[in-house]
């Protein structure tokens, strides 16, 4: 399908079908908002608190948590798409910086005034944004206040993950050259190796998340979305202290079958804080939260208790 450059460098779909019913209805429980000049998609909700702050992963979108949120209705949530990512918009020029996501999700909590604190429910990228915001707190320069957070199946200290085929051609020399190849045989491919065999990618899960990302021109974006990899070695000793030191209630979630994050992912984390609780998924991957919502919504309602 073509597609037309605004003046602002993000591409917007010519009419005709793109996103499936599903995520359409998803688009229509949430609305937009203005950060700085781009449009991000947020779905919120109210509740008691604390509210969840929910992060999502790459390549998707917070399009992951909806069967989690049908299963926790007790709890505010506040989630959206990250600049680059589902329906927010894709700018094709733009630097894509956890630095700069980590900006957008405390401005988000930010704008909605002087409520509670937040309890912060991270995945995959989303995990890097959120160890940023606690080292943010303990630099003493957080404008939000985070009464908890739960971190599951992120590649945190990258030496231990176990990166994709895909995941290593983008950040490569013809990164650019294979995202502009991308096509949903690949996509699917790749994207069903995340998840457990007990757990399998049902086919309309991935026309929806392939839908999501060819959203705006995102699919030619992978190459520069990546690049929260390098970050995550630029970063380490600071996002790595605040696994280590920061002050508020942490703990860890994790699908074992990962073979990304992989356990010993989960090992070096265990080393950094010890103290943390963990709760293992013996037979969950990458995707808990799609792969098992309902045993990811307990494990977050018993973390957001404790926090």
């Amino acid at each position: 399908m073509r597609r037309r450059a605004d003046s602002r460098g993000a591409w917007r779909p010519r009419p005709g079908r793109e996103l499936t019913e599903r995520v359409r209805e998803w688009r229509a429980a949430g609305h937009s908002e203005r950060f700085g000049e781009r449009a991000i998609h947020v779905f919120e909700r109210p509740g008691a608190e604390p509210a969840l702050l929910l992060l999502h992963g790459f390549p998707s979108s917070s399009y992951d948590w909806r069967a989690l949120l049908a299963r926790e209705r007790e709890r505010a949530v506040l989630a959206f798409d990250f600049l680059g990512f589902g329906l927010s918009d894709k700018p094709r020029d733009h630097v894509y910086s956890l630095l700069g996501q980590a900006d957008l999700a405390e401005d988000l909590v930010c704008r909605r005034g002087p409520g509670g604190p937040v309890f912060v429910v991270a995945h995959d990228m989303g995990t890097s944004v959120a160890t940023e915001l606690l080292a943010r707190d303990l630099d003493g320069r957080l404008g939000i206040e985070i009464a908890g957070a739960l971190l599951f199946n992120g590649s945190i200290v990258l030496e231990r993950a176990s990166l994709t085929v895909a995941q290593r051609l983008l950040r490569g020399r013809f990164g650019a050259l294979f995202a502009a190849l991308a096509s949903e045989r690949v996509f699917r491919h790749q994207f069903a190796a995340l998840f457990s065999a007990a757990h399998p990618l049902r086919a309309e899960e991935a026309e929806d998340q392939w839908s999501l990302i060819r959203h705006a021109g995102g699919r030619a974006l992978g190459h520069r979305l990546i690049h929260y990899l390098d970050e995550r070695e630029a970063y380490a000793e600071r996002w790595h202290g605040a696994v280590r030191d920061w002050h508020g209630p942490l703990s860890l979630a994790w699908g074992l079958r990962d073979p990304v994050a992989t356990p010993a992912v989960l090992a070096a984390l265990r080393e950094l804080r010890p103290s943390a609780p963990v709760v293992e998924l013996p037979e969950l991957g990458h995707y808990p939260q799609i792969e098992d919502p309902a045993r990811l919504a307990e494990v977050v309602r018993r973390a957001a208790v404790a926090g």
